[in-house]
């Protein structure tokens, strides 16, 4: 593993909790949008976790006591839908289930925000977003557009670490380079490739990746970074032979599946920050 960090801020490799997470296959539940369902559970299929797409209002609760975790993406919000995520975080969080919530373009609509803010009582375990959604949950002025982000990673670094102190949570902030912090630990986390964001879902999909690391590690921030480092070196090795983002999605996929725990400690670049 490129890293400059010592090891102590991570006790076990991005690689170790590959293994781990492979050996337990995690049954992880997804409340994430229409477009991204089925990109989400391939990503899972092929990093080894056993993804469910459960999120009506009338199982979600019950469903979030037998997953191993529980990840909510807002992207396609509706009441029903809402109803479901509540049910699955508040039986997550009274059964000590990991819950990883992904806040897309939250301010760009009152139900939105009125939504996150009931979201965001239910204590999630780990907040992923790109730049602009951290800087508008952390109440400051960001530059994001729909579900794009107008902001660097480097101008979302303080919003994640006032986050995470606050909320007492793990703060994700993907894009070129990824920033991850528990607001004492941070780190950076380089790879990818510039096709990633032009493949509809794949940040959602990262989302889901992490509640599958979550099921395998007590230790949210690990097993944050190990999700991200494991993408971003999917990523990059993807784009040496896809000739573009139609050709990116299988690649991608195959790279995942084939990456090993030895692999990833080899070619992930993490960096304390």
């Amino acid at each position: 593993m490129q890293t400059t960090m010592p090891l102590g801020p991570l006790g076990q490799t991005p690689g170790q909790l590959l293994t781990a997470m492979r050996e337990k296959n995690p049954l992880v539940q997804n409340i994430t949008n229409f477009v991204a369902m089925n990109i989400a559970a391939n990503v899972m299929l092929a990093a080894g976790a056993s993804p469910a797409m459960v999120h009506t209002k009338e199982e979600a609760g019950e469903f979030a006591r037998i997953a191993a975790a529980l990840t909510v993406n807002i992207g396609t919000l509706s009441p029903d839908f809402l109803a479901g995520m509540k049910a699955a975080a508040s039986a997550a969080a009274e059964a000590g289930k990991p819950w990883v919530l992904d806040p897309v373009a939250h301010y760009a609509t009152a139900y939105r925000r009125a939504a996150l803010a009931e979201l965001m009582e239910l204590r999630p375990t780990v907040i992923r977003g790109n730049a602009s959604e951290i800087i508008a949950l952390a109440g400051s002025q960001s530059s994001g557009h729909g579900v794009d982000s107008g902001d660097s990673v480097a101008a979302a670094e303080g919003s994640a670490i006032t986050i995470a102190q606050q909320k007492a949570c793990v703060v994700a902030v993907t894009g070129e380079v990824d920033f991850v912090t528990d607001g004492r630990r941070s780190v950076r986390i380089l790879g990818g490739s510039a096709l990633m964001p032009r493949v509809t879902a794949l940040g959602c999909s990262l989302t889901c990746l992490v509640g599958a690391f979550a099921a395998t590690t007590d230790d949210p921030f690990e097993a944050t970074v190990a999700a991200l480092a494991m993408f971003a070196v999917a990523g990059e090795e993807a784009a040496f032979t896809a000739s573009g983002p139609g050709f990116f999605s299988p690649i991608f996929l195959d790279r995942l599946a084939a990456l090993t725990g030895e692999t990833l400690d080899a070619q992930a670049r993490i960096v304390a920050a």
